[in-house]
């Protein structure tokens, strides 16, 4: 009997970001996208968050490639991570893979993995597996889906895609073949989800050059822009309306830096000679013949936009009068962040544009039309809903459904469940380990749920320290309590609340010393429930406390 094909997502349903997925057939195992994702609010101090990888660490000796659809950070961000561990070649076009060298260049793991570059409607041979690369449109040159195929039968991975008729570089999605692999008959579709809500088809990204020389004709300021730093498309048609009005062009962002130097070195940008500057050059030249781009578009503390608004970007300050330019749509949960940058931009005098004044912006992703387009091309006889939290997820099943689709044959996934996929039959049969891993500076998973539930106690309620000197020999109270307190409250206007929560202790200490109590933990214990209780009833809050107890 052949072995069924298992699909297991460890990222990318139920969220957005850190996308992975697996495909296993008999001992073989490959990987498709490693990818990253940002943290919540409520994630203090976290930097990063990667996909669990307990599963494929465990297996690694199985894993016979990983398969990069485009280089996006929640597709790619995840691999200096676990290429720690694992020694799979890594298989990608010549965009990705030139940002994923980049990532790799700072992990100081280039030299340790093996990164080959192919070119869309190559084949791959993995195992058991064969993966054939097919161009879509998205949001950033060289992106594609996959058809990946194992003696079961074809599954079609679409990546992030749109259908862009008119795209500035690289063609047209290869309908063309998706259809014909539908004509020959897949088994089943994995489809991106992201923009499933919105009807209609999504706009052109020859659209936004339009708008950007309506900005910049007879402008007489300087010129800022912000938009996605992997969106080449984007940068080259800035630039060269840029050269159109006679403006020079500085770039200033590490990730816009970098993604300009990748995407000119594989000739997917066409700079005009004399068009770029040093971006210390820009005092020397009048306004009207400066534009700036930059990182920012989301609002990030330390990007460059950012640093303008704040006054604390060491070469470039907002003046009356600039002209900042939006290119993006904000990402869900960075509404604020974006939302506090251009207060602090029309504060200084700046006018500020974005998409909802203009078509600034269009997605990389497919809206419903397209999506009808990609089901009706592939006629799978499966279909798992991927790449959107769970509603996009369940609306996309809806989508299938309606055009035809036998409701036992639509599996909606979660992180870490194994999809079974047969000729025959498709179903949820286990659980593998998955979830999220914390990113905190240098330490990967040294900060997890509890280390995170104490720095929102923290955040939200503060801290108090109750110190404390006791005998060694009888357990008698040699000095303090000292109460000592940190974001709880402003201790020079709450000198009766301090000397009441000393005296609180002191009680405490002092029962447990007529006691001869000797258990550290447990006169910890009696001191924290004493002051826990009498600060709520108190104050309604519930600060954390730690006592110090010193045995001397």
């Amino acid at each position: 009997m052949a072995d069924k094909l298992k699909i297991i997502p460890l990222g990318g349903l139920n969220e957005i970001g850190k996308n992975l997925t697996v495909y296993e057939y008999g001992q073989d195992i490959i990987v498709v996208d490693v990818g990253m994702g940002f943290p919540d609010d409520d994630m203090y101090g976290i930097d990063v968050v990667i996909p669990d990888f307990t599963y494929l660490i465990k297996n690694k000796d199985r894993i016979k490639g990983i398969f990069i659809t485009h280089g996006h950070e929640d597709h790619i961000g995840g691999i200096p991570y676990l290429m720690r561990d694992i020694s799979a070649p890594i298989y990608a076009t010549r965009m990705s893979a030139g940002l994923i060298k980049l990532k790799l260049e700072e992990h100081r793991l280039v030299n340790k993995v093996k990164l080959i570059t192919c070119e869309a409607g190559a084949v791959v041979k993995a195992g058991k597996f064969s993966v054939e690369f097919i161009h879509v449109n998205h949001s950033i040159a060289d992106a594609v889906a996959f058809a990946i195929r194992c003696p079961q039968g074809v599954c079609i991975h679409t990546g992030d895609f749109k259908i862009d008729s008119t795209p500035i570089q690289g063609g047209m999605i290869d309908l063309a073949r998706l259809g014909q692999l539908g004509n020959e008959g897949v088994l089943a579709l994995l489809a991106d989800s992201t923009n499933v809500e919105r009807p209609g088809f999504t706009r052109t990204e020859r659209s936004v050059g339009a708008s950007f020389d309506a900005l910049f004709k007879g402008c007489e300021e300087r010129i800022i822009v912000t938009t996605f730093a992997s969106n080449v498309d984007r940068l080259q048609q800035i630039i060269d309306v840029a050269a159109r009005y006679g403006r020079r062009v500085a770039v200033t962002g590490r990730s816009m830096e970098n993604a300009m130097r990748v995407s000119t070195e594989l000739g997917y940008m066409n700079i005009p000679q004399g068009v770029l500057m040093d971006l210390n050059q820009i005092k020397s030249l009048p306004r009207n013949k400066v534009c700036i781009i930059t990182t920012g578009s989301q609002g990030e503390t330390m990007s460059a936009l950012t640093r303008m608004a704040f006054n604390t970007h060491r070469q470039v300050e907002i003046q009356a009068g600039d002209r900042v330019i939006i290119s993006a749509s904000a990402i869900p949960g960075n509404e604020n962040s974006i939302g506090n940058v251009i207060n602090e931009l029309y504060r200084k005098g700046a006018e500020v544009l974005n998409e909802r004044e203009r078509a600034l912006h269009v997605s990389g992703h497919a809206c419903q039309e397209e999506l009808k387009i990609l089901h009706a091309l592939v006629k799978p006889k499966y279909f798992i809903p991927v790449h959107g939290e769970q509603r996009m997820l369940q609306i996309h099943a809806k989508l299938a459904r309606d055009m035809g689709m036998d409701p036992r044959n639509v599996v909606i996934g979660d992180v870490g469940k194994v999809i079974e996929v047969g000729p025959r039959s498709i179903r949820l049969n286990g659980t593998v380990p998955a979830g999220k891993v914390f990113v905190d500076g240098y330490g990967v998973g040294d900060v997890g749920a509890v280390v995170l539930r104490d720095r929102r106690h923290l955040a939200q309620d503060g801290m108090i320290v109750v110190v404390a000197a006791m005998s060694a020999e009888d357990g008698a109270l040699l000095s303090g309590p000292d109460i000592i307190t940190r974001g709880f409250v402003y201790v020079k206007e709450s000198e009766g609340l301090m000397e009441e929560l000393r005296r609180l202790a002191l009680a405490a200490l002092e029962r447990c010393a007529q006691r001869h109590t000797r258990d550290w933990s447990a006169i910890k214990g009696e001191v924290k429930n004493e002051l826990s209780s009498f600060l709520y009833k108190k104050t309604k809050r519930s600060p954390m406390i730690l006592p110090v107890i010193m045995e001397v």
